[in-house]
């Protein structure tokens, strides 16, 4: 195999941030770790340059966390590269699992009553109360159609943008990712659906009518849609 052949396996393109390197999809690893020491050895800045920042990009290309250590040990061994991230147009079966549950829409008929705890991957649809002293929990955004005078906590895993909709909203305690408020200070008339959410300007949660939440957010999931037009 001639040095031609083999510099295909590796791009190196220079940007504001730093370096992206460019992977073949095709090559074997052997090969592809062979190229990337040579092509390191090229163009690798002195010992008294500034820290550069390199992004791989694997394209096709999916690698073990073995194969990522090994490549970072190439590009930052002796130099002063540090890898921030491996891009990759594929994913492990088992991430794309986890994925999908993360987006599916679970939807339940039931009350959460005193001492009772229902925790869901992914976004929620509640068709009925959550009592006071009950708990409803998710990785994503919870929606009620029916009271909320328990605990909610949207976002368990630090989603921000995870939402709290209620069509009575009276809760106890109301937490998205880490943010915690409490019941809102005034009496709910119980006619307009209600919505708490992170508010990024106040930097906490605040509660409206859902109705608004569409001036807050330009895009707007369809379990909002359906709960706003009833």
């Amino acid at each position: 195999m001639t040095l031609e052949q083999k510099s295909q396996f590796i791009t190196i393109k220079g940007t504001r941030e730093g370096l992206t390197l460019f992977v073949d999809d095709l090559c074997s690893f052997d090969d592809l770790l062979a190229d990337l020491t040579e092509k390191i050895a090229t163009v690798k800045p002195k010992q008294n340059e500034p820290i550069v920042p390199v992004v791989v990009d694997l394209k096709n290309r999916y690698l073990t966390k073995e194969q990522t250590d090994n490549i970072r040990q190439v590009v930052e061994n002796g130099n002063c590269f540090q890898v921030q991230a491996f891009h990759s147009a594929v994913i492990h079966k088992e991430e794309a699992k986890k994925w999908k549950e993360d987006q599916d829409l679970k939807t339940f008929e039931q009350i959460v009553r005193s001492g009772q705890v229902l925790h869901v991957k992914g976004d929620v649809f509640l068709i009925g109360d959550v009592n006071p002293g009950g708990k409803i929990t998710s990785t994503g955004s919870i929606y009620i159609l029916g009271s909320l005078q328990g605990i909610a906590h949207a976002g368990v895993e630090g989603n921000k943008g995870a939402i709290i909709a209620a069509s009575y909203m009276k809760p106890t305690q109301l937490r998205i990712a880490d943010y915690i408020s409490r019941a809102p200070d005034y009496e709910s008339e119980g006619v307009f659906m209600e919505c708490g959410f992170i508010d990024k300007e106040e930097d906490k949660i605040v509660i409206d009518r859902l109705q608004n939440i569409v001036v807050k957010r330009r895009y707007l999931k369809e379990p909002e849609r359906r709960m706003q037009n009833g």
